[in-house]
């Protein structure tokens, strides 16, 4: 086994925080609707076991957008699908010209093992319940679009945190800047354990108690399909979690809410609050275009 390629983004826990700070001012520069032909000739591999619809459209966008091409493999409909191993897959892409690889795994640890064997670089578009770095990236993108910094901030994160590799690589990220994180859901959704996660979280069992004096909220999604038989009764979710236009007020008044999608209007939120002036849930997706055209040019050694 190999160190990764220069320029894989496996994950947000072993950067530093200057790497961070390079790839947003990088991002800021990066936008959308003008071509950069920063990537003309490379073929980027979107190798997706898992669906997707924002992360995987914003990524092929961010790499059309610099000037490469694009190939879409899914899970179904390939030799995956007829038992091929990761390993193989990874080598009959590379065999076939790919340039870069960003890879979407149910398995946590799969786009680690990929890259291990691979000479060129592997960005991880979320691998099970482990991280998501680039949502990471587009969230710290968008706090700073209407944040003067991380400083002093207080973020509270509410929702589905054991299962959540938007969470993991969130916490990752916003502690390296000193920002108070305050974990909120259920002890089915969110362990005492959690707290350990990275030093300085709090955990906390009351909406209220998580909202009052923050300047970010971050809600997730229950993610049913990952419960495995867990005991979770949605309609006591909603009475003590959901995010409402009147426990919005408890928090600071120019207050942000995010989410990174999918949305469940009428169970994490409010379509109320989905809606209302203080939610930048649809401008972070705007955001994961230039987010992700950065990582694609630090990937392939454009970041320029």
């Amino acid at each position: 086994m190999n160190s990764p390629a220069r320029g894989s983004l496996l994950g947000i826990e072993h950067l530093e925080a200057k790497e961070i700070l390079g790839l947003l001012k990088l991002a800021r520069r990066m936008n959308p609707l003008k071509a950069r032909p920063l990537l003309r000739g490379k073929r980027i591999v979107l190798l997706f076991y898992e669906a997707s619809t924002r992360t995987r459209s914003s990524f092929e966008l961010a790499a059309k957008a610099l000037g490469a091409t694009t190939v879409l493999v899914h899970s179904s409909g390939s030799s995956i699908e007829k038992g091929e191993s990761l390993l193989d897959t990874g080598y009959t892409l590379r065999a076939v010209g790919a340039d870069c690889i960003v890879m979407r795994h149910p398995a946590a640890g799969a786009p680690y093992l990929i890259a291990r064997h691979l000479d060129i670089p592997v960005v991880n578009a979320g691998d099970g319940m482990h991280e998501h770095p680039s949502q990471a990236l587009l969230d710290a993108f968008t706090i700073l679009k209407h944040k003067k910094s991380f400083k002093g901030l207080l973020v509270a994160i509410i929702g589905d945190i054991l299962h959540s590799r938007v969470a993991r690589s969130a916490c990752h990220l916003l502690t390296k800047f000193g920002v108070k994180v305050t974990l909120c859901g259920p002890p089915e959704l969110v362990p005492d354990v959690a707290a350990t996660l990275v030093p300085g979280l709090r955990v906390t069992r009351y909406i209220e108690d998580a909202l009052r004096g923050t300047d970010v909220i971050l809600l997730l999604r229950v993610q049913e399909e990952r419960l495995a038989g867990e005991r979770i009764h949605l309609q006591d979710y909603i009475a003590r979690y959901q995010m409402t236009a009147a426990r919005l007020k408890l928090a600071r008044r120019d207050a942000v809410v995010m989410h990174p999608g999918p949305i469940i209007r009428g169970l994490e939120l409010t379509s109320e609050v989905a809606d209302c002036p203080q939610s930048v849930i649809r401008d972070a997706v705007r955001n994961g275009v230039p987010t992700r055209m950065a990582i694609l040019a630090r990937a392939l050694g454009r970041a320029r």
